[in-house]
């Protein structure tokens, strides 16, 4: 198993990164009411919330699928890996704007997590694909 992901540290890295995917996954679709209220969303955004949080979901079943059940394993699975990377620096470049700049919807309860959460996902997600280079892209 760790051999697949070449060491430990880039399995760790890949676990971590794809669990907390997850977590805002079940947070935004199951979880919906009580993370809309942790950060002062109003309950006409339940749809666009859980819409979010679908696109989660397919990104941590997808980790699943290459990391653990295909064949293949992570062998030419650049474009997840790639994707996820964009996906992740995306949403930290409009949650800074959003947050920092334009402030539109931003409150008191705001605070700095829609920035530092996409800025770690995108850290973690340019490691996997510098890291996991000689699988992902041969």
């Amino acid at each position: 198993m760790i051999d697949k992901f070449n060491n430990i540290f880039y399995l760790i890295i890949f676990l971590v990164h794809f669990l907390g995917v997850g977590i805002y996954a079940f947070q935004t679709i199951v979880g919906t009411k009580s993370f809309m209220e942790r950060f002062n969303i109003e309950p006409s955004a339940a749809i666009m919330t859980r819409m979010a949080g679908a696109f989660m979901l397919a990104v941590f079943l997808m980790s699943i699928y290459v990391g653990f059940i295909r064949p293949a394993g992570l062998e030419g699975s650049w474009a997840f890996f790639n994707l996820v990377f964009v996906n992740n620096l995306c949403i930290f470049l409009c949650n800074f704007y959003s947050v920092k700049i334009d402030k539109t919807g931003v409150t008191e309860k705001t605070g700095n997590e829609p920035v530092i959460a996409p800025l770690v996902f995108t850290i973690m997600s340019a490691l996997l694909c510098y890291g996991l280079a000689d699988k992902i892209y041969y």
